[in-house]
């Protein structure tokens, strides 16, 4: 009997609530189609995380707060929250996140102990890295283990639209390539910064193992997602470059490479298949994201069936262009830490908590 229950409790959808508009993309985006696909906010979303390691100034923000190791579920949640948002979410709140964001990422200042040079999270190389190298990963997921390639046609769209969300970044949308070919030469371009220190390997296996990133489960649900875990990261190493594996010091078996295209393939087409299924999933995965994507995934038209773009938004409610938001707090932590230093200020991290998700 509570074998029942529980498992009862496990498949029911919790109360889903319409958007109020469809925020910056909407259902006939490319951008909405790839993300939404199963292999976005899984294989996707841990091939962004983890490459990201490889910028020395990203890592040395990571490793200073050591917040992926001392609360790796709750980050790895509001981290995932705000990626959904960014695709799935109204205009109104995806705009009040991105500019708590800023707040929360003037925490990310200092001294990388590797090149000794000075690193901001705001910084625009730092944000065009994190942007590109998400929207980047969730198409090579998608094109690996989903549906395939796009069209030329949707390939043009997918890149206008990664324009269009770079305008809630502090970086500037007119540096984001708008082909595969632009983005390319982008990874080109920055390879040779990047570097496989110590702490972004740490970071790296540790990112890899899905399990320490799920909360808590039912008991008898254990054992398979410990197998979908071991899968998920086989699966993600599939689509990272080799080159970057070696750097990270990560295993590069091509034909480990090829036997999991299959299986994973095959999983992610019966989940799209059920949107309930989805649903279920990714709330064990991150719970916090299931009111953001749900109503996408089971196409609740929001209230306001309507579109717009972060600048108009920004506009509407009152927002800064992040790259010129809460300079003067940024200055502030700044001068803490670079000055006197002193550990930055939990300002944006507390603002954040009622958008973005409790840290505890």
């Amino acid at each position: 009997m509570a074998l029942r229950e529980a498992l009862r409790e496990w498949l029911s959808l919790p109360d889903i609530e319409p958007a109020e508009d469809y925020g910056f993309f909407g259902p006939d985006s490319v951008a909405w189609k790839v993300w939404s696909y199963p292999t976005g906010l899984t294989i996707g979303f841990q091939r962004a995380v983890v490459i990201e390691e490889l910028d020395p100034a990203l890592i040395a923000a990571v490793d200073a707060t050591h917040a992926i190791y001392d609360r790796p579920r709750t980050r790895y949640d509001r981290t995932l929250r705000y990626f959904a948002m960014v695709m799935f979410a109204d205009s109104r709140s995806t705009t009040k996140a991105a500019d708590v964001l800023v707040k929360v990422h003037s925490k990310g200042v200092g001294i990388d102990p590797v090149t000794g040079k000075q690193y901001d999270a705001n910084d625009p190389a730092s944000q065009l890295w994190i942007h590109l190298t998400a929207w980047h990963s969730l198409l090579v997921a998608y094109e690996k283990y989903g549906p395939g390639r796009l069209s030329a046609q949707d390939e043009a769209s997918y890149w206008d639209e990664c324009a269009r969300a770079a305008e809630l970044q502090t970086c500037d949308p007119a540096d984001v390539p708008r082909t595969r070919e632009g983005v390319r030469r982008y990874f080109e371009q920055v390879e040779p910064q990047l570097i496989g220190s110590d702490a972004a390997k740490k970071a790296m296996r540790h990112l890899l193992r899905a399990d320490v990133m799920l909360p808590p489960m039912p008991w008898f649900l254990a054992p398979f997602f410990l197998v979908v875990s071991a899968f998920l990261r086989r699966g993600t190493l599939a689509t990272m470059p080799r080159a970057m594996r070696k750097m990270a010091g990560l295993p590069t078996s091509r034909l480990l490479d090829l036997l999991v295209v299959a299986p994973l393939s095959a999983a992610f087409t019966l989940v799209s298949l059920n949107a309930r299924l989805e649903i279920i999933l990714l709330r064990l995965i991150s719970p916090m994201t299931v009111p953001v994507a749900a109503p996408a995934l089971l196409g609740i038209p929001p209230r306001h069936p309507v579109t717009t773009t972060p600048r108009e938004a920004q506009r509407r409610f009152g927002y800064a262009n992040p790259s010129q938001a809460h300079l003067e707090l940024r200055a502030k932590q700044r001068e803490r830490v670079l000055a006197r230093g002193l550990a930055p200020d939990d300002q944006g991290i507390v603002e954040s908590q009622p958008i973005l998700g409790n840290i505890a």
